[in-house]
């Protein structure tokens, strides 16, 4: 009986599974350090600090400048209608007319056409009127019938040769007539209207009109020549 017990207690120990010693686990491979990723990720940390600092900085320096809203001429001056304020970041590379700046540079030429939405620098302006390279400004006096009526500064026209027949003379076609106006070819393809005046009286309305267009020079002398015998008609072209 006595052997019976001790073999059944010896049979419940061994199914009890066996624990294992702390010798027994296996040992864990040591990290890699790596100083250098660690350098390089405080250095881009520092860098996009301080571009963050800069932007902030840039932000906080602005200025109040002229902003052109509506397109002016070479050899015109800015006017209060012309312009509004904006306010951009300083820069001292850029010449920029500050919004105090603008009474002064009224009395300033435009050395070329200012578009609308351009910032206005200094080299834009001139204290004299001057004209591009290889260019000439013409003035036409135009009776009513000889420009399109919408006609306005900044405009791309073309100048015909116009001229009266007599009476009982041909026109370009071979019918004869009382009277009627021929036509010649074009003086000049494509002009800039430069400005546009009205001769209206201030009772009665003439339909005359001035005005200024900037040509080539190899064209001005046929122009003003055809302007003196009031034989000029404009018209629009495409690039308006």
């Amino acid at each position: 009986m006595k052997i019976q017990e001790r073999t059944g207690a010896g049979a419940g120990r061994s199914a009890a599974p066996a624990q294992p010693s702390v010798g027994d686990r296996l040992p864990t491979p040591p990290r890699e350090r790596k100083p250098a990723l660690a350098a390089l990720a405080v250095l881009l940390i520092l860098v996009g600090a301080l571009g963050a600092t800069m932007l902030v900085l840039q932000a906080g320096d602005r200025i109040e400048v002229v902003k052109v809203t509506k397109e002016v001429q070479a050899g015109e001056s800015l006017t209060d209608s012309d312009v509004t304020s904006v306010m951009v970041a300083k820069d001292d590379n850029i010449h920029y007319i500050e919004w105090a700046q603008l009474d002064t540079i009224k009395s300033y030429k435009a050395k070329s056409t200012l578009y609308a939405g351009t910032l206005a620098v200094g080299e834009m302006f001139a204290k004299k009127a001057s004209l591009p390279a290889g260019k000439a400004s013409v003035g036409l006096a135009l009776k009513e019938g000889t420009y399109p009526a919408d006609i306005k500064a900044g405009d791309i026209v073309s100048a015909y040769r116009v001229g009266s027949t007599g009476s009982g003379s041909s026109n370009s076609e071979g019918n004869s007539g009382s009277g009627g106006t021929s036509v010649g070819g074009a003086l000049v393809d494509n002009a800039r209207v430069n400005s546009v005046v009205a001769d209206d009286d201030a009772t009665v309305s003439t339909g005359n009109l001035s005005l200024t267009l900037l040509v080539d020079q190899a064209d001005a002398a046929a122009l003003a020549s055809a302007a003196a015998a009031n034989e000029v008609a404009i018209v629009h072209v495409p690039g308006n």
